[in-house]
C-alpha cells in the first residue's frame, strides 16, 4: 500500500482557524487550542448579540415615541392602542423615525387617530 502524508490538510486547517482569530489578544492568536475556544466563545457570542441588537433597536423606538408624544400629553401604551383601533399599519420603526425628524407628520398623525 501506498503511504498517504496528510501534512497538508491539517496545516490548511490550522492556518484557516489562526485566520479567524486574527486581532485576537495573547496566545488566543497564535495558539490552535485556544484559537479554537475563543473561536467558539465568539460565535456564541455574536449569535445571542445579533438578537439582543433587535430587541434593544425595539426599545429604543419605543422611547423615541414615548418622547414625542409626551409633549401632547399621552402615553406611549395609550397611542399604540388609538393606532390598532383606528386600523392604522405603521409600524413603531416607522413612528420613531417620524417623531425624530418629521415631528409635524407626527403631530398630524396623531391628531388623526384622536
Amino acid at each position: 500500500m501506498t503511504r498517504v502524508k496528510r501534512g497538508t490538510i491539517s496545516l490548511k486547517r490550522r492556518r484557516n482557524i489562526l485566520q479567524l482569530v486574527k486581532g485576537f489578544r495573547h496566545g488566543r492568536k497564535s495558539k490552535e487550542r485556544l484559537a479554537i475556544e475563543a473561536l467558539k466563545h465568539a460565535g456564541r457570542n455574536s449569535f445571542r448579540d445579533r438578537r439582543k441588537k433587535k430587541s434593544e433597536k425595539r426599545k429604543l423606538w419605543q422611547i423615541k415615541i414615548n418622547g414625542a408624544l409626551s409633549q401632547y400629553g399621552r402615553s406611549f401604551s395609550s397611542f399604540i392602542n388609538l393606532l390598532d383601533t383606528k386600523n392604522v399599519e405603521l409600524n413603531r420603526k416607522v413612528l420613531a423615525d417620524m417623531a425624530e425628524n418629521n415631528p409635524e407628520t407626527f403631530e398630524r398623525i396623531l391628531k388623526q387617530v384622536q
